[in-house]
């Protein structure tokens, strides 16, 4: 998994492979059937392979999602230069692939044999134009390929175009494919416009970050926020479906939709960071979806905002250790944080003036609902069985005060701000564990790696004597050498149970920083900053002893919380 770099448009991703190929792509939306599905079993691919012995790299053109496949073979210096034009269209992928002749000529093999349906519908109806295109059909979608006017079909009754391709030294050779539900248009892209017209999009989407820590990486996160948030607003919590948390245990789970926790903290770190597009479509996505749902706000769309459908198997042999899941049966639950981080995102754009008055609206029915809905069991932001966790009625009282404090005094803020406090003391009486420190909720005493969260949010003060008992007890028991675990799962040792997880590993960094503990911050924002392959992507949890990455990749709210402490490391502390 540690080799895999993400190509997106905000409409869709490509997981790309150490060796050219394309192990996953769905289109035309990220929540659509996969074209091609190697990375969990299935069929289709799309490769660009230097022809002998090689050996693989890459990187990203700073602050873009413009990945760089380079291979030294025995001949001399292979790149490919790929992306998904950007922005793009939620009807039409445009795929970009450079072949790139160093000093010497470059020999690849290309294979294109998309399968729609993860792998259902084989390419059909293939052709060849005049002008050297190709157009085909796989389920239900259109392709044309342009570059490739001497490929040939190969295979099974002719269902994939090869093609041998050597590029002169110092030249490049373009491929650009298209895949649509609707018809294309004539005439095929340009690919010298694309690529430049993408380069430019990039340019003006990420900001330039330039007093943030790590600023590479940082603006590397933003961009990845930036990929995974399309044009309706809506961003998802991660390209893939059922890579697995850990091998054989049944944790895999599909994150191609949009989960109102995960859009709120790329929101409140855009927020920070002052990337606007990515705060603007978070506010824009979470007030659509209060408008519509209120009190009966889910915790996960997809990118259109429709209800996620229901969790199935698709009959393919999975990733190793996994399983083919798609659906997601999140779609049952209630998770009542989902309203106080809504709030915190809306609190976070208020104070950069980027509210109207939809979105004031939309704070006060996210601030009913909790009236309405705090005292109700609910699956809390790990997502297990209906409690009154302590986390969720925390977190919505930070996002209480947060709002409060974001407009003029009005009688809004006064109830809002009686509530938080309502929500805090009863939190107390029910969830205050006899040393202290805050416990997971009132038939768990257990400590909770989403404690440490809501008095960075505001929830209470950071010198509250709650607050520290509760950090200094995370710190001895769920945290070692710097890497943090959620919580404890029985009696087994910590990285035995699940990985590190990386989002407990940052806000173990905002939570020292805002102690004014500097040199600990930064050991913890570095030591989980490492907790990436060589694209710089991040999955959900990392597994210590074996130095791999674990989960669905990338990770939308661990590069959310990357951003955020980039931006708030590089001074002191200032409360949100």
């Amino acid at each position: 998994m540690r080799h895999y770099a993400l190509l997106a448009d905000g409409e869709r991703g490509v997981v790309v492979g150490p060796h050219g190929d394309f192990a996953w792509m769905c289109a035309p939306r990220w929540h659509s059937d996969a074209v091609f599905s190697t990375l969990i079993g299935g069929s289709g691919v799309y490769t660009v392979t230097p022809v002998g012995r090689h050996v693989w790299g890459g990187h990203y053109e700073d602050g873009s999602l413009i990945w760089r496949s380079r291979w030294v073979t025995e001949d001399g210096i292979v790149e490919c230069r790929e992306a998904l034009a950007f922005p793009g269209d939620p009807h039409t992928a445009v795929i970009l692939r450079r072949i790139v002749a160093r000093d010497t000529a470059a020999r690849v093999s290309v294979v294109l044999q998309p399968a729609a349906g993860f792998g259902r519908h084989p390419q059909r109806n293939i052709k060849c134009h005049d002008d050297g295109t190709w157009t085909a059909r796989t389920g239900d979608l259109r392709l044309r390929w342009s570059g490739g006017p001497t490929a040939r079909p190969a295979g099974p009754q002719g269902q994939a175009l090869t093609m041998d391709l050597t590029v002169g030294a110092g030249n490049h050779h373009d491929l650009v494919l298209e895949i649509s539900d609707r018809p294309l248009s004539d005439p095929p892209p340009d690919a010298a416009t694309a690529w430049r017209s993408t380069e430019a999009a990039w340019r003006q989407e990420v900001p330039a970050l330039d007093r943030a820590i790590a600023r590479r990486d940082a603006r590397q996160s933003y961009a990845v926020l930036r990929g995974l948030t399309g044009s309706g607003g809506g961003m998802v919590a991660a390209t893939t479906t059922s890579l697995p948390e850990r091998a054989e245990e049944g944790r895999n789970y599909d994150y191609r939709y949009v989960w109102i926790r995960d859009q709120s903290y790329a929101g409140q770190a855009a927020a920070v960071a002052g990337g606007s597009t990515v705060l603007d479509s978070a506010v824009r996505f979470v007030t659509e979806r209060l408008h519509e749902d209120g009190p009966r706000l889910a915790p996960a769309y997809t990118v259109d905002g429709r209800r996620i459908p229901d969790q199935r198997t698709l009959d393919l042999p999975g990733y190793p250790g996994g399983f083919d899941r798609v659906g997601n049966q999140v779609n049952e639950q209630f998770q009542l944080d989902g309203f106080g981080e809504a709030l915190l995102l809306l609190a976070s754009a208020a104070r950069h003036d980027r509210l109207d008055a939809d979105a004031w609206r939309a704070a006060q029915i996210a601030a009913d609902a909790i009236a309405q809905r705090h005292h109700q069991p609910d699956a809390g932001v790990w997502e297990l069985s209906p409690r009154n966790w302590a986390h969720s009625r925390l977190t919505c009282a930070a996002g209480l005060r947060a709002i409060a404090h974001a407009r003029a005094p009005s009688p809004h803020s006064s109830r809002w701000m009686a509530l938080a406090d309502r929500l805090v003391a009863d939190t107390a009486a029910q969830c205050l564990h006899p040393s202290g420190r805050w416990q997971r909720s009132p038939a768990d005493p257990g400590l909770d790696g989403a404690l440490l969260l809501p008095p960075l949010r505001g929830a209470l003060p950071a010198d509250d004597v709650r607050t520290i008992a509760t950090l200094r007890a995370y710190t001895e028991e769920l945290t070692d050498d710097h890497f943090a675990y959620r919580f404890r799962h029985d009696e087994r040792p910590l990285e035995a149970a699940e990985g590190a997880f990386l989002l407990c590993g940052f806000v173990m960094a905002l939570a020292e920083h805002q102690q004014g503990r500097e040199v600990a911050a930064h050991r913890w924002f570095e030591r989980n900053r490492a907790a990436c392959g060589p694209a710089g992507l991040y999955s959900e949890e990392y597994d210590v002893s074996q130095r791999q990455m674990r989960g669905n990749l990338p990770q939308a709210f661990v590069h959310a919380l990357m951003l955020e402490c980039s931006v708030r490391l590089a001074e002191p502390w200032v409360r949100p």
